[in-house]
């Protein structure tokens, strides 16, 4: 986030790159996930969150499929959204 930039803009921002992913999969699981929770997160939460999406996809997909562990800075974050998924 840089200082011109508002949390509103942060969050349009986020949502954009949670459904312009490189594969369908992700952008299915991350744009309802960032729909479900970017606006109740506070800035850490939005930090965490930009920080998990600047992962790979193929590794993403596999730590939210369960096909490898998510690592430990990933993890609460991997969770949720395996959640929100498994709920939508």
């Amino acid at each position: 986030m840089t200082d011109e930039e508002t949390r509103d803009i942060r969050i349009k921002r986020l949502n954009m790159r949670s459904m312009r992913r490189g594969t369908k999969e992700m952008d299915i699981i991350l744009i309802r996930y960032a729909e479900a929770r970017l606006t109740a997160m506070d800035t850490a939460g939005l930090d965490a969150y930009e920080a998990l999406l600047d992962e790979n996809d193929q590794d993403l997909y596999q730590w939210i499929s369960g096909q490898k562990p998510a690592p430990a800075v990933h993890a609460p974050l991997i969770s949720d959204i395996k959640a929100v998924a498994a709920n939508g």
